[in-house]
């Protein structure tokens, strides 16, 4: 309901409006107009102009849609089960440990033990494991170094380079048209992603895929899981050696 773009467009009486809202869930929807805005020390007038920026023909539409902006809120976080995510982990590291998955595990400590030299790519909360992956494997003696400019310049071909892309959703197009470049620039591809029917994964010299649900809050924030992601970095570090 409140996109990024909605907010700035926001003057700063409009924002003020948003903030009181933000922290008055409880009561907010039941505020008349003037009760809102007496509550703001706005006119009324600048909360039409806000319902109105808001694609609501007045605040009675506004009132029903932020009071079903908020139900959908307190759904996504009722689905946040920790038991459901426990599961979830529990057939991931079931599912590591078959002989089909070990044997992908194996190809990809190949990769990378003929590999001079490692690049982890990411963006986001993938980016931050990136980083984590660049500094555990040079800790284990593989030199590695992580990337987190998206539109990093690659001049030259570097064919005994392994590239480690990261990536939830395996989609992000700028993670992809990174790991295009490098492919492009003979480096070998390695990428960990949430499923393996996506652009990343099918570009790969290597995939390692993970199953578990996606979770986001606000219909915009990620946080799934990422403990598979970590425990296939470690997996492969320790396998190197």
């Amino acid at each position: 309901m409140f996109s990024y773009e909605m907010l700035q467009s926001f003057n700063n009486l409009e924002m003020l409006v948003y903030s009181y809202l933000m922290e008055h869930k409880a009561e907010a929807p039941y505020m008349t107009i003037r009760e809102l805005a007496d509550a703001v020390h706005v006119s009324t007038s600048t909360v039409i102009r806000f319902c109105k920026k808001l694609g609501c023909d007045g605040y009675s539409e506004f009132r029903v849609q932020f009071k079903m902006y908020l139900k959908e809120e307190q759904a996504s976080r009722r689905k946040m089960d920790p038991d459901s995510n426990l599961d979830e982990l529990t057939y991931f590291f079931r599912t590591v440990s078959s002989t089909r998955y070990q044997e992908n595990l194996a190809q990809a400590v190949d990769i990378i033990e003929g590999a001079k030299q490692l690049i982890f790519i990411g963006i986001g909360t993938s980016g931050i494991l990136g980083k984590y992956g660049a500094r555990y494997f040079s800790n284990l003696g593989k030199y590695s170094q992580y990337i987190e400019d998206p539109y990093y310049p690659i001049a030259m071909d570097m064919e005994d380079t392994v590239v480690i892309a990261l990536s939830e959703s395996g989609n992000t197009q700028e993670v992809v048209k990174l790991a295009d470049r490098f492919k492009q620039h003979n480096c070998r591809i390695l990428s960990i992603t949430n499923g393996s029917s996506n652009t990343l994964a099918k570009m790969s010299d290597s995939n390692l895929a993970y199953y578990v649900s996606e979770q986001l809050v606000r219909k915009e924030y990620n946080i799934t899981t990422q403990v598979p992601v970590i425990y296939l970095l470690e997996t492969l570090g320790r396998n190197l050696l």
